[in-house]
C-alpha cells in the first residue's frame, strides 16, 4: 500500500511541476469552500452546499497527502477509517435533541487538533534545532514561535470551552451561569499571564526554556477555556456555540501558518469569519453586545417576581383546543427547544397539513436564537420536510401576528416573552421577540410551569389570551391530529 501511494505521488508530481499542481488544486478546493458556504445560507441549497464543501475538503486532503512525501500511510489510513466509523455512528445514533452538544464537541475537537499540530511542529523544532528548521521552512524563528503559540492558545481555549459548553447543553452541568467574587479579575490575570508567556516563548532562543513556556501556555489556555465559558448562562449558549465555531476556524487557520499549508489557512479563515458574523447576528437578535454575553453572567440568579406574577396560567384541554383550531383561518407555530426534546417536529408537520386541508393558512415563525444552537429549529423542521416557504423569520411574521387566529408555542420561552418589550426591569428588556401575545389566541405547550433555560419567568403564560396545554408536546399534538382526522 505504501509503495503504491509513493509511486502515484512521485509519478504525478514529476510529470508536471508539483507547485503548480498543488496551488491549482488548492485554488479549486478554496473555490468549493466559498460556494459551499454561500449555499449553506439558504435552506433549499444547504444540503448541496455541504456536499460541495466536502468535495473541496477531500480534494485538499488528497493533494496534501500526495505533496508531503509521507513515508508511511498506515496510521493515516487507520485514522481515516476510525474517524469515518465514529462519524457514521454519530450521524445515525445521535438524536436531534443532542445536536447542540454534538456541535460543541466538534468545535472542541477541531481546537484540540490544531493544538496538537502546534505541539507536533514544536517537537520537530526541538529535534532539528532552530537553525536547521529555519532553513527547511524558510521562515524566521520568531514568526514560527508566534504562530505556534497563537495556535495552541486558540486551540486550547476552544477545546476546553467547548467541553464546558457540551456539559451545559447536555445537562451534565448546570445551565446557570457560574459566577464568584473576583472572577473577572482572575480571568484577566490568567489572560495576562498567557500573553506574557507567549511573548517570552516567541523571543526565546533556548529550546529547553521555550519548551517549559510552551507546556505552561498549554495548561493556562486549557484553564482559560473553562473559565471563559463558566460565567455564561444557558440562555446564551447559541451565541457561545457560534463563537466557539469561529474560534475553531481561527485555530485551524493558525495551524495552516504553522505547517505552511495555504488551503488550511483559507478554510480556517472562512470558518472563522462566517462563525463570527453569525455570532454578531445572534447578538443583534438578542439586542445585546458580545461583551455583555461573555461577561455579564446572565442567568446566574433567578428573576424576581413582579406584581403580576401571582396570576395563575389558565389551562385548556386538548378537546377544547381542537374546537378553537377547527375554526381558525390562520395558525402560526412557534417552535422552541421543547419541540426538540419531545421530538414533535413530524407530528407538528402533520397537524399543519391537516389545518391547511381545513382551510387555515399555516406558517412557522423562527427566531434566530430559538433552541440551543444556531439554526436549531430550521434543522428540526427540515428533518420533518416542512416546506421552506412556510418558515417565516421574526421580522416578517411580527406584522402579521395581530391577524393570526391561533399561535401555538411549542417549548419556546424567552423568544416569545413579552417582558422583553414591556418590562424595563427584565434582563431581556429590548430583545426582539416573536410577538405571539399579539395573536387572538395563544396555546403554550409545556410539560409544567417551570422557567426556561435562562431561568426567566415568561409573562406570556399568564396573559388573558393565553391558554396552557400541559403535557408532552408530541402526545398533545398527536391528540390534536387524531381529533382533526376524526372530524374530517
Amino acid at each position: 500500500m505504501n509503495r503504491l501511494f509513493s509511486f502515484v505521488s512521485l509519478d504525478l508530481f514529476a510529470a508536471v511541476g508539483s507547485d503548480d499542481i498543488i496551488n491549482l488544486a488548492y485554488v479549486i478546493a478554496a473555490t468549493f469552500f466559498v460556494f459551499g458556504i454561500k449555499m449553506l445560507g439558504s435552506a433549499d441549497t444547504a444540503r448541496r452546499g455541504n456536499i460541495i464543501s466536502g468535495i473541496g475538503m477531500l480534494l485538499a486532503v488528497v493533494i496534501t497527502l500526495l505533496d508531503r512525501g509521507i513515508l508511511s500511510y498506515q496510521w493515516i489510513i487507520i485514522g481515516i477509517l476510525a474517524g469515518a466509523g465514529i462519524g457514521a455512528l454519530a450521524a445515525r445514533l445521535v438524536k436531534m435533541t443532542a445536536m447542540p452538544e454534538l456541535v460543541a464537541l466538534f468545535n472542541g475537537f477541531g481546537g484540540l487538533a490544531s493544538l496538537l499540530v502546534a505541539w507536533a511542529e514544536f517537537e520537530k523544532i526541538r529535534g532539528l534545532g532552530w537553525s536547521a528548521y529555519q532553513i527547511e521552512m524558510q521562515t524566521a524563528s520568531f514568526f514560527s514561535s508566534f504562530v505556534i503559540f497563537v495556535t495552541l492558545l486558540i486551540g486550547g481555549v476552544t477545546f476546553t470551552g467547548s467541553l464546558y459548553a457540551y456539559g451545559k447543553l447536555s445537562g451534565r452541568l448546570s445551565g446557570r451561569a457560574t459566577v464568584f467574587p473576583g472572577q473577572k479579575a482572575l480571568n484577566l490575570l490568567v489572560l495576562i499571564l498567557i500573553l506574557g508567556i507567549g511573548v517570552a516563548f516567541t523571543w526565546s532562543s533556548d529550546l529547553e526554556i521555550a519548551y517549559k513556556l510552551f507546556l505552561t501556555g498549554v495548561g493556562l489556555s486549557l484553564v482559560f477555556g473553562f473559565m471563559g465559558v463558566m460565567p455564561i448562562g444557558g440562555g446564551d449558549m447559541p451565541v457561545v456555540i457560534s463563537l466557539l465555531n469561529s474560534c475553531s476556524g481561527l485555530a485551524a487557520s493558525a495551524a495552516g501558518f504553522v505547517i505552511g499549508n495555504n488551503v488550511l489557512i483559507v478554510a480556517g479563515c472562512l470558518v472563522g469569519a462566517s462563525g463570527f458574523i453569525l455570532t454578531v447576528i445572534m447578538c443583534k437578535a438578542m439586542n445585546r453586545t458580545l461583551g455583555n454575553v461573555l461577561f455579564s453572567g446572565f442567568g446566574a440568579t433567578s428573576q424576581k417576581g413582579g406584581d403580576d406574577d401571582a396570576a395563575e396560567p389558565k389551562a385548556i384541554s386538548v378537546d377544547d383546543a381542537f374546537f378553537v383550531l377547527e375554526a381558525a383561518s390562520s395558525v402560526v407555530f412557534i417552535p422552541g427547544y421543547g419541540m426538540a426534546v419531545a421530538q414533535a417536529q413530524h407530528v407538528v408537520k402533520e397537524l399543519g397539513e391537516l389545518l391547511e386541508e381545513n382551510g387555515a393558512e399555516v406558517n412557522f415563525a423562527i427566531h434566530p436564537v430559538a433552541g440551543r444552537m444556531p439554526g436549531h429549529m430550521n434543522v428540526l423542521l427540515a428533518e420533518a420536510d416542512v416546506p421552506y416557504e412556510q418558515l417565516v423569520e421574526m421580522d416578517s411574521i411580527n406584522p402579521l401576528m395581530p391577524t393570526v387566529d391561533v399561535a401555538i408555542v411549542i417549548g419556546a420561552n424567552d423568544v416569545v416573552n413579552p417582558a422583553a418589550s414591556q418590562d424595563e426591569s427584565s434582563p431581556i428588556y429590548g430583545m426582539p421577540i416573536i410577538e405571539a401575545h399579539q395573536a387572538k389566541t395563544v396555546f403554550c405547550l409545556k410539560r409544567g410551569q417551570g422557567k426556561g433555560f435562562s431561568g426567566l419567568i415568561n409573562k406570556l403564560f399568564t396573559m388573558e389570551n393565553t391558554r396552557m396545554i400541559y403535557g408532552d408536546a408530541k402526545s398533545t399534538i398527536s391528540s390534536l391530529v387524531s381529533e382533526l382526522k376524526g372530524s374530517a
